[in-house]
């Protein structure tokens, strides 16, 4: 019988964008892109008032840190993205 690891390492994450349409982008782009590893890695994303929330949980530290800087790396492109095209954007 397979036991469920524990998820001893969490992180919480809360990125303001200034709007509910650009949080709500960011979080489209990104949720797209699951876990590679959901055994040991879960996130979990939300918006609210133009804010994007993210929390992770992992078994060890190492996916944690993994996890957390490829999301980062992701929502930094997002961003950029936003900013470079967003002026003016019709969804």
């Amino acid at each position: 019988m397979a036991t469920t690891p524990p998820w001893e390492f969490t992180c919480d994450m809360e990125m303001d964008f200034g709007s509910e349409e650009h949080a709500s982008i960011v979080y489209a782009a990104l949720a797209v892109d699951k876990e590679l590893q959901p055994d040991k890695v879960k996130r979990l994303m939300t918006v609210s008032d133009g804010k994007l929330s993210v929390h992770f949980e992992a078994t060890e530290a190492r996916f944690l840190r993994s996890s957390f800087s490829a999301f980062v790396d992701v929502t930094t492109l997002a961003t950029k993205t936003i900013e470079e095209f967003g002026q003016g954007m019709k969804l």
